[in-house]
């Protein structure tokens, strides 16, 4: 029997890469096949994604895949990060610029949606934490500022949507990603008419709600020619947090996870949300898993702020040396990394200064000091989520597991370790890919479920335990 391959696009806010997974004995093989730069752009009045230019790096990774000599892929799934979306005129193109989450039209967003519905009601209806870049707010900065954009909508497809209607022609809308607009009803797990409706946003954009395993169809006749090789298009769990937490390999059943990278999306899996006013005052959001299980966690700021700072003062110093200054400083302070103030501030050195002062603490000096104060201000957060989540859920946790790339900071794994006093295991740091990958081999046969699946990552890649 041949060997099976997967591939995995996995499309962060910074950069994206190509991935190949296969299955050999029992042990899950992976190999990255392209990389490429990503970020927004000034353009158009605000931040927007060069979509063309991302699709293009797609079909070029995706054209690699067939020169590297492994076999080209049965399947290909995309996952990116969540809310962002592309709106579509009836012919297909874009109808107005993919402006980017970070962008600052949302602002007052909020106050405009709750004289529709208050934000009580918003949250029993879809168990989404209130943050000022949900789809919910976007589209009412559309109907509030660009209404025109409206006018010549006939569709709204997510970024991974997007991105695989243009692969394969298909207009669907894979449920982990739907699932993090604010407009997803949490328990029948379909579009909220009502919220739509109090809204009023145009009904007929929003396109139907799929599951992860669906398989799209195949590659257009264009995008064959253009890869050389045909393969299904298949649904993974299309927001990035959502194949992460597919990927983490806890053998317990009370642990918390954390998928560690630009945020740090720090939760439990569930089977039914949590959609009180405790919850929702909490921070707490429910967004949509793998076989419909529940993603109940709390979004915190994450590396985004380490990779600030680094970018304004570490020139020609790479992240491992950068974790080594944060170790060997000696600065003691600490911010609230859930203040929104870290969300895109001009300057983040010069926001965590002001801070430290406005709080009676001396200021952070170095890049040193800087990134320690970030890494012990992270470690304190993710200790006060888990007593917060232990009151929710009416559970005592019993370990930690991280995946990500941040799962590679060691001095912040040692520091998790010893704020919130339980054992921290960190590993794989592939794991956003790695959850698109097993999601796939799940819907071809190749694992039967999640535990085949976890098992098997447990087979074939390290974790690394830290202890308090």
């Amino acid at each position: 029997m041949n060997k099976k391959y997967y591939l995995a696009i996995d499309i962060g806010a910074s950069s994206g890469r190509h991935i190949l997974g296969s299955l050999e004995n029992g042990s899950i093989q992976l190999e990255e096949v392209h990389r490429f730069p990503n970020g927004m752009e000034n353009s158009e009045g605000g931040l927007c994604w060069d979509v063309d230019a991302l699709f293009s790096e797609i079909i070029k990774g995706m054209r690699k895949c067939a020169e590297v000599g492994q076999g080209s892929p049965v399947s290909v799934g995309i996952d990116t990060w969540g809310v962002d979306f592309v709106l579509l005129d009836q012919a297909g193109n874009p109808a107005a610029p993919a402006i980017a989450y970070r962008d600052s039209r949302t602002e007052g967003m909020d106050a405009e949606v709750f004289k529709r519905i208050s934000k009580p009601d918003l949250y029993k209806h879809t168990g989404i934490q209130s943050l000022i870049f949900n789809t919910i707010y976007q589209l009412m900065a559309i109907k509030t500022k660009t209404p025109q954009y409206f006018d010549k909508a006939a569709h709204l497809l997510f970024m991974p949507d997007y991105l695989h209607y243009r692969l394969c022609g298909e207009k669907k809308t894979e449920y982990t990603i739907a699932s993090t607009s604010g407009l997803v009803n949490a328990i029948t797990k379909t579009w909220d008419d009502e919220v739509i409706a109090a809204c009023g946003f145009p009904r007929d954009i929003f396109c139907e709600i799929a599951p992860p395993g669906t398989r799209l169809g195949n590659l257009s006749s264009d995008i064959k020619s253009a890869v050389g090789y045909d393969c299904t298009v298949t649904l993974p769990p299309s927001h990035d947090t959502g194949s992460a937490f597919l990927a983490v390999p806890s053998k317990s059943e009370n642990s918390v996870y954390i998928s560690s990278g630009t945020w740090s999306l720090m939760g439990v899996e569930l089977l039914k949300p949590i959609t009180t006013e405790t919850s929702m005052d909490a921070g707490f959001t429910n967004e949509g898993g793998f076989e419909y299980r529940y993603r109940y966690l709390k979004n915190i700021m994450g590396l985004w702020m380490v990779q600030s700072v680094h970018k304004e003062h570490g020139e020609g110093i790479d992240y491992g040396t950068l974790v080594e200054l944060a170790k060997a400083s000696e600065y003691s302070g600490i911010v609230d990394v859930g203040d929104n103030r870290f969300f895109a501030p001009k300057s983040m050195s010069a926001e965590i200064r002001a801070a430290c002062r406005e709080g009676g603490l001396a200021e952070p000096e170095t890049l040193g000091d800087l990134a320690r104060c970030i890494c012990y201000s992270l470690a304190q957060s993710y200790a006060l989520t888990i007593k917060d989540l232990e009151g929710l859920t009416g559970k005592l946790y019993d370990c930690v597991n991280i995946i990500g790339g941040g799962s590679k900071n060691t001095f912040l794994n040692e520091l998790t370790s010893e704020a919130c006093g339980l054992p921290v295991y960190a590993g794989p740091a592939e794991g956003t890919a790695l959850g698109n990958i097993v999601s796939q081999m799940i819907t071809f046969g190749e694992l039967e479920n999640i535990n085949e699946a976890r098992e098997a990552i447990r087979r074939s890649f390290d974790i690394t335990k830290y202890s308090s």
